[in-house]
């Protein structure tokens, strides 16, 4: 059971993945209930407008909002098996540049469309099943001299119901209690993007969540086997976690360290091997730098209203005025690349800095590992590949152990 959760809210957390899943109960024995699913996304044109048609097995309720720079529109809906076009296969029309959908929060399957230009929502409504289609959620764009954020969100007549429901049956959020056994050492693990957010996209077409979810949970394996530490990840399945959020858990538990776990891609397809990432407000280089910007994005990505950011952003980097958190992210990274480059391909000037959000905690010492590069053939095969993720791993212990020894070292002089 994840750290943080108490065991009494086992039956809440059961009623909530009754509620996702359709399960029922008939003496005794639990039987799986047909549930929603979405069995079509399309994009046309009528009448001078844009039109986005969800389709689905059954009838749902769902919620909309706008948001703008960059211009969004966004739509919440329960958990649906999600049987259309996938995220980042799914392409763009009219006054929409494309979509994106995943997992919000339990319960939210949220989907995320780019505008390809200022518009508004002119309608939506529900269209019930007929003419060969089921039921199906219709929302109609108009163009507009600029996109307005929306100051509440529109819902549909049973969204208010459902989201009653969502909320009387969910786990209460709580911060993660550090572990009770205070003589080891307690790492988090962030495997980066989730749910919403598909991140980088394979020359396979696989998923950076899903390649680094794995990896992260392999690496946890491996440092608890060594007795020596106490793991948490901030997500051990496909869901969408914001930024500030992820650092937050480090915060929570008072972890020694921060490792949030990336894998790239980028336009030559040449590029390829593993670096590490530490704070700064100047970028080594301009890859770093675009990389930063792109991993930022990660909560625009998901349809997260950032109103209010900044100032939360300026606070902490005040605090990163406590530069031995800096020193001990940077001591960690020069350790990992040593450690690294005896297995694995190491990307040129391995150690780079940028201005990533993921990283701003103020008293931990943290760092962004880039795994390698989906965009390279024999970085992605490496990075399905068990043996090489084992091999990856024990080379991240030996880099934790030695940074670790050298504290202790420190802190008993």
């Amino acid at each position: 059971m994840p750290l943080g959760i108490r065991f009494d809210r086992v039956v809440r957390i059961a009623a909530i993945l009754t509620l996702a899943v359709g399960l029922t109960f008939a003496n005794g024995a639990v039987v799986r209930a047909e549930g929603p699913a979405l069995s079509d996304a399309r994009i046309g044109l009528h009448d001078g407008q844009t039109r986005f048609v969800l389709e689905f097995t059954q009838g749902v309720p769902y919620k909309i909002f706008t948001l703008a720079n960059p211009d969004r529109i966004v739509i919440d809906l329960p958990s649906v098996d999600w049987r259309g076009p996938k995220s980042g296969q799914a392409g763009g029309r009219g006054l929409i540049s494309g979509y994106r959908h995943g997992l919000f929060k339990p319960g939210i399957t949220r989907v995320v469309i780019d505008l390809a230009a200022p518009a508004s929502v002119a309608k939506h409504f529900v269209l019930g099943a007929g003419g060969g289609a089921g039921p199906r959620v219709v929302v109609d764009l108009a163009p507009a001299a600029r996109t307005i954020q929306s100051a509440e969100p529109e819902e549909s007549a049973s969204w208010a119901a459902y989201a009653a429901e969502l909320s009387r049956t969910s786990p209460t959020a709580t911060v993660a209690a550090p572990p009770t056994d205070s003589s080891k050492r307690i790492i988090v693990i962030d495997p980066g993007h989730g749910g919403v957010d598909p991140g980088a996209i394979g020359s396979s077409g696989i998923y950076e969540k899903n390649v680094v979810l794995s990896f992260a949970k392999t690496l946890k394996r491996v440092l608890e086997s060594t007795g020596r530490y106490d793991v948490v990840m901030t997500r051990d399945r496909d869901i969408f976690i914001p930024l500030r959020d992820r650092y937050q858990v480090a915060h929570s538990v008072n972890a020694g360290l921060f490792l949030s776990i990336h894998a790239d891609s980028h336009n030559s397809s040449n590029l390829r091997g593993l670096s590490v990432y530490t704070l700064s407000d100047k970028a080594s280089d301009r890859e770093a730098e675009d990389l930063a910007k792109k991993e930022n994005l990660s909560d625009v990505l998901a349809g997260t209203d950032l109103t209010g950011y900044e100032a939360d952003v300026t606070s902490i980097l005040i605090s990163l005025a406590q530069q031995s958190v800096k020193q001990s992210s940077a001591l960690f990274a020069e350790a990992l690349v040593d450690e690294m480059k005896k297995s694995v391909q190491l990307l040129r000037n391995p150690h780079r800095f940028a201005g990533f959000a993921v990283l701003k905690s103020p008293n931990v010492p943290s760092v962004l590992i880039e795994l390698g590069y989906l965009s390279n053939r024999s970085d992605e095969a490496n990075l399905i590949s068990d043996a090489h993720r084992e091999k990856m791993a024990a080379g991240m212990v030996r880099a934790i152990d030695l940074y670790f020894d050298r504290k202790e070292t420190l802190e008993r002089s």
